[in-house]
């Protein structure tokens, strides 16, 4: 485990100190990646100098965030997404963990993750990536992986930011009013850096009213340096993250990856000739140095290669799959499939022995191994059930008359990187967000065919399936569930394990309930409401609400007490609900809190999710959950004023277990307004 250093005026004098002796020439080579380091099975790290005599260790860098990119045999976890669906703080924070083992174990020391960028729209090709559409929720979720990855190595949180499209990414300019971008856009990043203690962040593609990511003074010099007093470095997305010398340097950006196109001899040049103090070029050196030393780079490494794909990385990956599973349809209690009583399974689809663990961008990993639905199928039931598989799509007489003779059928169907991902690498952005024509087919064609069809559903977001979900009898979202999938797929199915998972986006009947997607035009604007916001404001009913899902088993939550009615800036309001598994099988609940905001000067959320938990129950038990509100959460961002002011209103309070089921309520009423901190 890294140890850091403690930080304060001694690590600064070192840094200062160690600045000071280089000259400007190492100095800005170190402001930009110089060559990708092969490793002896040819994978490659992106690599930036350091400064070999002064002991000053070199950046080697990775993609992440489904896995050690690049590196043969590292764990391939359950994608972001799906992560997401856990609503698992701690688990989240032991992946983070373990990427960072497996990272330091091959000699890297940065990964390229947690992506946190907002769910605006479920179109986005890289949807699988993030956590989902919830400020909250994704600052929970990023925080803890950030937290876990930083025990090894460096985090990057990336795209930084408004990034939401990618058939445009590389050109497109994003035009957000300042409320929106502070409360929507950008808590999640806010929350990486001051919580999670985030070294680096990865600046955008796209421009943000009118300014390049790489170059955008407000959110780089004003925002993540100035107001919340970011101590890390910003990095370039690679080679179109960076626009130009000048703009870059002067207003933020300290790191050009992965190889200078407008750094190096370019900045040295501008630095020689006054256009660039040398005091831009010593801030952007200082950054790097001092997180470099603040998490021991500098030391050597005590872990090797046996961690990569270790027994335990692997058994987490399945917990991780287990748990992000959604049970989202579960008509007459068909799941979980006793095997006792079965004597033939028919599995069919493409994918249900086909790997998909997600696109092949620059998050994609290369396992050693993926255990497919059917591999974890059959392994699961052994010689004691008979197993067929239809590996096609496209049934014909034969297929359906073995989906006629099984006691159950299990289509595995979805999306694959041709379908969604990053733009020019991958699929790209999905403007429709239905299966194909020929998977709806097979879907309606099975449940014909057999009246105990269940769906196992994968993919990196939402995706509307009002034309087949009728007909079937269970539907199981399980993502791009990563290397160990087919195991998670099949313990949930025959009752080994208990979903869990809630969704953390919203799955909406079509299109039209969601706001445009534009992926053609130069310039979007894009507004305050997005997911459940916006189809709560427009009092839309979605296929399946944020927060929802299924358990084998049923919960109550009762009894929601305030340990406090009244509330003042920097109060951290309480609330204890009762929860109790009113059923036969041992499962989690998540408890959702939600704010309202009546009477509010400004235009707000008809709800928004302010705090939750996880709690595992025997059947039978009850626990009490405490839920934490902190009052200075509930102030909305005043352009005015330019502050953060917290209004004299009595907030609702709403506790339930998803964002339309909230049968839970209570004030909490602050007297005193006025401008406060959010931290």
């Amino acid at each position: 485990m890294v140890a850091c250093s403690s930080g304060g005026d001694e690590l600064e004098k070192r840094v200062d100190g160690l600045v000071a002796q280089m000259t400007l020439e190492e100095k800005v080579a170190q402001m930009a990646g110089d060559s990708g380091l092969l490793l002896p099975e040819g994978e490659i790290l992106w690599n930036v100098p350091g400064v070999e005599r002064l002991g000053i260790p070199p950046f080697r860098m990775a993609d992440g965030p489904r896995g050690v990119g690049t590196v043969e045999g590292a764990t391939t976890f359950p994608v972001g997404m799906a992560r997401g669906a856990t609503w698992d703080p701690d688990i989240e924070q032991r992946v983070g963990a373990a990427m960072g083992r497996e990272l330091k174990a091959v000699g890297g020391n940065v990964l390229l993750a947690p992506t946190i960028n907002i769910l605006r729209h479920p179109s986005w090709g890289r949807s699988q990536e993030t956590y989902g559409e919830d400020v909250h929720h994704l600052s929970r979720m990023g925080v803890a992986f950030v937290e876990g990855l930083q025990e090894y190595v460096l985090a990057n949180p990336k795209h930084y930011a408004v990034n939401s499209v990618e058939d445009t990414r590389f050109e497109v300019n994003v035009r957000v009013d300042e409320r929106t971008l502070r409360e929507i856009y950008l808590p999640q990043f806010r929350a990486a850096v001051l919580e999670g203690g985030a070294a680096s962040v990865m600046s955008a593609y796209n421009s943000v009213n009118g300014q390049f990511c790489g170059e955008n003074e407000q959110l780089l010099r004003e925002i993540l340096k100035g107001d919340w007093g970011f101590d890390g470095f910003v990095l370039s997305d690679w080679i179109f993250g960076t626009r130009s010398t000048l703009g870059s340097a002067l207003n933020g950006l300290d790191l050009e990856m992965p190889a200078a196109r407008f750094y190096g001899e370019e900045l040295l040049t501008a630095v020689q000739n006054g256009d660039v103090p040398e005091s831009v070029i010593d801030d952007a050196v200082r950054r790097m140095v001092r997180k470099k030393l603040q998490h021991g780079l500098d030391q050597p490494s005590d872990i090797d290669e046996s961690v990569l794909a270790s027994e335990e990385h692997l058994a987490l990956a399945r917990e991780a799959a287990v748990k992000g599973s959604v049970l989202l349809k579960n008509a007459s209690e068909t799941l979980p499939l006793d095997k006792s009583a079965l004597t033939r399974l028919v599995v069919v689809g493409v994918l249900a022995d086909t790997p998909n663990t997600g696109d092949t961008g620059s998050s994609d990993t290369k396992p050693a191994f993926v255990v497919t639905p059917l591999q974890g199928i059959e392994e699961a039931v052994g010689d004691a059930v008979a197993v067929d598989h239809v590996g096609t799509d496209v049934l014909e007489s034969a297929d359906i008359a073995l989906i006629e003779a099984a006691d159950a059928a299990i289509v595995v169907t979805g999306l694959t990187a041709e379908d969604e991902g990053e733009g020019l690498i991958s699929g790209g952005d999905r403007v429709d967000l239905g299966l194909s024509a020929e998977r709806v087919e097979l879907i309606q064609e099975v449940a014909a065919a057999n009246d105990r069809t269940i769906v196992v559903l994968e993919g990196g977001g939402a995706i509307t399936m009002g034309d087949w979900l009728p007909d079937v009898e269970a539907l199981l979202m399980v993502w791009y569930p990563g290397q160990m999938g087919g195991h998670a797929v099949a313990d949930l199915l025959f009752g080994e394990a208990n979903p869990s998972g809630k969704l953390p986006i919203t799955f909406p009947r079509d299109l039209d309930q969601l706001p445009d997607f534009d992926n053609v035009s130069r310039e979007v604007t894009y507004d305050y409401f997005h997911g459940y916001r916006y189809l709560d404001r427009n009092e839309a009913a979605p296929e399946f609400p944020f927060g929802f899902g299924l358990s084998y088993t049923t919960f109550s939550v009762d009894d929601l007490r305030p340990a406090q009615t009244r509330g003042k800036a920097g109060d951290v309001a309480r609330f204890s609900v009762d929860v109790t598994n009113t059923g036969t099988t041992r499962g989690a609940e998540v408890v959702q809190l939600y704010v309202s905001y009546p009477g509010s000067a400004v235009e707000r959320s008809m709800r928004e999710l302010k705090a939750f938990a996880k709690v595992m129950l025997d059947p039978g038990e009850t626990r009490t959950v405490e839920l934490a509100l902190p009052v200075d959460s509930l102030a909305y961002y005043d352009v005015g004023r330019s502050a953060w002011m917290l209004e004299a209103l009595e907030y609702g309070v709403h506790v339930g277990t998803s964002s339309r089921y909230l049968p839970l309520s209570e004030t909490l009423r602050v007297d005193a307004e006025g401008p406060v901190s959010v931290y």
